[in-house]
């Protein structure tokens, strides 16, 4: 039996790399991100994977993407926005240009995405859109400015886009990850960190995986995720 598509934006060496592994194990997997020679390198480590260099923010390249990656592998099954632009500081230093360029990426690329998937997923009754997030959707808090508004949009966005598309059966849902992510550079950055302080790409991909495959009758649109050692 051919394996239903899946695409996942904001392929980097962390989460989106761990979601395209979980998935690439019952999918075909489109990845996107800006870093080609990561893309290639993870083509190569993953069977069944292809890679689709791309800036999300352009929105012209995104939908010329898309439209490649459908006669590629046919219409996408699951889409997994993990695509992320944030400006950290305070708000009378934040360039405006920034906080616009984190609503292409954040917000503008998923509507984007949504309008392009969603018809197939509609007429197949069937489908899942995801948005990985973080508790920056939920509060601004300081030297956030650039960042929290971004990821609120996008929350508001993905719950309005999943009041539409819920009723003719495909699962919009949005995960939000309240860790710091464990790569190479975090663990680096923090060495005085214990193993409980960080979450592991591996078990944040499982759980989008579970999202994308619960049952009709039970499904979840708002998850928050994070490792029992964090404070909340």
């Amino acid at each position: 039996m051919e394996r239903k598509g899946c695409i996942v934006t904001g392929v980097g060496p962390g989460t989106g790399a761990a979601i395209v592994r979980r998935f690439s194990q019952d999918y075909r997997v489109a990845m996107i991100a800006r870093n080609e020679n990561r893309l290639k390198q993870l083509e190569k480590d993953i069977q069944g994977v292809s890679s689709y260099p791309c800036n999300v923010a352009n929105l012209i390249d995104l939908e010329a993407t898309y439209q490649q990656i459908e006669t590629d592998i046919g219409h996408p099954e699951v889409v997994i926005h993990n695509a992320v632009f944030g400006s950290f500081g305070e708000f009378q230093d934040l360039p405006v240009d920034r906080i616009e360029l984190g609503f292409k990426v954040n917000v503008s690329a998923f509507l984007r995405l949504a309008q392009l998937a969603s018809p197939s997923m509609v007429n197949a009754n069937r489908g899942a859109l995801v948005c990985t997030g973080n508790t920056a959707a939920y509060r601004g808090l300081p030297n956030f400015a650039g960042f929290a508004p971004t990821k609120a949009a996008q929350r508001i966005l993905a719950e309005s886009i999943a009041r539409t598309l819920g009723p003719k059966g495909v699962h919009v849902a949005y995960v939000a990850i309240d860790a710091v992510i464990s790569v190479p550079w975090t663990r680096e950055s923090m060495p005085d960190k214990p193993n409980e302080f960080f979450a592991d790409p591996a078990d944040i991909a499982d759980h989008i995986w579970s999202v994308v495959h619960q049952p009709k009758s039970a499904w979840t649109f708002d998850s928050v995720i994070r490792p029992y050692g964090e404070k909340w």
